[in-house]
């Protein structure tokens, strides 16, 4: 047989889903995002478009509105995973990104009567809806991925994070300053999740024999690789949650992905308040500056996966062996440029720019090195898993400021900053620790659909150990003349 027979087409169906989630992620984290831009413009009119209304919030109320968002976006990651399952991705996140688009293109009118109170309700409101997200994108990656192209599909899905991140600062600082103004930015976010709805509708599919474009040799590549029967999308696995919760790859993976957001949280939040504390830098008012570290951190992430694709292929690493590779390089490489950073002074901010750059850019292997690794676990509990595991480590970016915030009491005192990017640094390694000691790209024996269920017909009172049989006893005289193996095999036979 042909490998286009074995494999379906080199570009299919399953490629177009993982270029639709991409487009996803790129628009609904425009939506997230651009209000960094747009609320400077409405507090600050002069500098961009004076014709529109300024709002005199305090710095209080700007907190506020930032990180409202994340009130309603943690609460609906893990009932996310359980609306995938039920529904299916293509249903939870057409109604995510429709729900997102509404509310942005609400968001000038509702502002224009309520003020920042009712800004906040809406930030809320689309972090609820923003929520079923990533268990849905996971979810729906564990279903059109064949297990050898897990890495590559995945990874450039992922991609749009930082493609939305990147160019909701450029594409906000510009319609801002426009005729469309600051409501222009919350128009043109919701325009764009719309459009990307009705691709959505169209071409997205739920698994691949659903979908009415694939081909027969694709599909059948596809479910064959996952191993799928051919009732699977009709069944409802049971969920095995102690063998979840007690699976200590997975608790590994956890830590590691708290460990994560903890570094990645003090790259992004804290960087800029030292530059500016320490080094004299108003790095947050420079848009070219504010964005490289991002820009890096999309440009990268090919790099990484352009590498994994060609070390599998060559099978110079084995997958868990990618993964722990590629997670050591995004973990202790910025760990150690966060400590380097903490040592620089004012005459040194080109070098503090490249660090943080630098940073913030290798840590995007982190998507390949563990972000991935529920599919790996669970192909078929991985919303289940990315539900669980954002659900903890997204509290950490609450703790982070809050941490910082006790040990900087001083801004302009180098020796306590040192003291927080000492502590990011350690939670990176010792993160990285973990995962390198227990961590694995092995699907895990709970993954089985039938784990739940009696082995060779047994009840599930019969699963239990039976009691041993009772031998008879054996002749005296006869004990005394046969061997140990051979008074064992009297016993067996008995």
């Amino acid at each position: 047989m042909s490998s286009k027979g074995t494999k379906g087409p080199r570009i299919g169906i399953r490629h177009l889903q993982s270029f639709l989630l991409f487009l996803g992620l790129t628009v609904m984290h425009i939506a997230r995002l651009n209000v960094s831009v747009a609320i400077v413009a409405m507090t600050n009119a002069a500098t961009t478009n004076p014709n529109f209304p300024e709002y005199d919030w305090t710095e209080k109320h700007k907190s506020y509105i930032l990180s409202s968002f994340y009130w309603g976006y943690i609460v609906t990651l893990c009932p996310g995973s359980f609306l995938c399952r039920r529904y299916g991705a293509k249903v939870v996140l057409f109604i995510a990104s429709c729900g997102t688009a509404v509310f942005s293109v609400m968001t000038p009118w509702c502002i224009s009567w309520g003020g920042w109170q009712v800004f906040c309700a809406i930030r809320i409101l689309q972090g609820l809806f923003q929520g079923v997200i990533f268990p849905c994108v996971t979810e729906h990656l564990a279903m059109w991925s064949p297990p050898e192209e897990r890495n590559r599909l995945g990874a450039f899905s992922y991609t749009g994070t930082d493609c939305g991140t990147v160019l909701a600062m450029f594409i906000s600082g510009m319609i801002a300053e426009s005729a469309m103004g600051w409501p222009g930015i919350s128009y043109v976010s919701g325009a764009l999740c719309a459009a990307w709805c009705v691709l959505w509708l169209i071409l997205g599919s739920n698994n691949a024999p659903e979908s009415r474009f694939i081909g027969e040799a694709e599909c059948k590549y596809i479910e064959s690789s996952l191993q799928h029967n051919e009732d699977f999308h009709e069944r409802t696995i049971p969920i095995p949650w102690k063998a979840i919760w007690t699976s200590v790859p997975f608790i590994a993976l956890l830590v590691t992905r708290c460990a994560e957001t903890y570094g990645l949280s003090t790259l992004q939040a804290e960087l800029p308040s030292y530059m500016n504390g320490v080094l004299n830098m108003d790095i947050q008012s420079n848009a070219v500056f504010s964005s490289l570290p991002f820009l890096a951190m999309w440009l990268l992430s090919y790099v990484y996966l352009i590498a994994a694709d060609v070390l599998l292929k060559k099978k110079f690493l084995s997958l868990t062996a990618v993964r722990k590779v590629f997670n050591t390089l995004s973990f202790w490489i910025p760990a150690a440029a966060l400590i380097a950073i903490g040592f620089l002074n004012e005459d040194n901010k080109v070098l503090a720019i490249v660090l943080m750059t630098l940073s913030v850019g290798v840590n995007s292997g982190a998507t390949i090195g563990s972000s991935l690794n529920t599919i790996d676990l669970s192909p078929n509990h991985a919303g289940i898993l990315i539900g669980l595991s954002n659900t903890v480590a997204n509290i950490i970016p609450i703790l982070t400021p809050l941490i910082a915030g006790e040990i900087v009491t001083d801004k302009h005192d180098r020796g306590q900053w040192q003291i927080v990017f000492g502590l990011a640094a350690i939670i990176f390694f010792v993160g990285n620790c973990v995962f390198l000691v227990w961590g694995t790209a092995k699907a895990q024996p709970w993954d089985a659909d039938d784990y739940l269920q009696p082995k060779d017909g047994e009840s599930c009172s019969e699963k239990r150990s039976p009691a041993p049989a009772i031998a008879p006893p054996i002749d005296p005289v006869l004990e005394q003349q046969i061997s140990w193996p051979e008074r064992y095999t009297v016993m067996a036979t008995d």
